[in-house]
């Protein structure tokens, strides 16, 4: 039997390439390729644009807190926990606004495991558990631009460990700009 793949001549490489089938209705290579590189595109530009919507979005919202942290501060000088009657625990904290326009200071006090969280808005408001001090006014307001203020967070079952702010610049909220856990008594504290 004669090999019907024999390539020495050719007559049996036409031979040959007469056994595979005539397919008249396929795409030549060059519009197969060109349809791929569409595709592609097409694929490389939605993923662009997604990733790029995304980038934007986040430099947006970071971009009221870059560079504003350091002026949201509390004041420590003026910051002391006081013991008063049935075993409860007040504390004192101040809080200064520099050169930015705030619109709420989240507060975030932490005694014994335990954490209370306060909401200071830039509309005077009632806040459960905080008041002015000295004053005892009822309704709070966040400290305006260039200025400080002075509050009294009541009801604590413990010293405290330590306070945390965060303000909200622009409706973002940032990080946390300043820490205070050297709290003492105010009693015995001398600023």
């Amino acid at each position: 039997m004669e090999n019907k793949f024999k390539y020495n001549s050719k007559k049996n490489y036409l031979k040959y390439l007469d056994n595979f089938p005539k397919n008249k209705n396929g795409l030549s290579a060059i519009v197969t390729t060109v349809i791929l590189i569409a595709l592609s595109m097409a694929a490389l530009a939605l993923v662009w644009g997604f990733i790029n919507n995304f980038i934007n979005e986040r430099i947006d919202s970071n971009q009221a807190c870059f560079g504003n942290l350091d002026k949201v501060k509390i004041n420590g000088q003026y910051t002391c926990y006081e013991a008063v009657a049935g075993g409860k625990f007040n504390l004192r904290f101040s809080l200064s606004v520099g050169d930015v326009d705030v619109e709420k200071i989240t507060v975030l006090v932490t005694s014994e495991g335990n954490t209370k969280n306060y909401v200071i808005t830039n509309e005077n408001q009632i806040v459960t558990g905080v008041t002015r001090y000295p004053s005892g006014e009822a309704q709070i307001i966040v400290p305006g631009k260039n200025s400080g203020m002075s509050y009294l967070a009541t009801g604590f079952d413990s010293e405290m460990d330590s306070i945390d702010i965060a303000p909200t610049i622009d409706g973002t909220l940032c990080e946390i700009s300043d820490s205070f856990a050297e709290i003492y008594n105010c009693a015995s504290y001398v600023g």
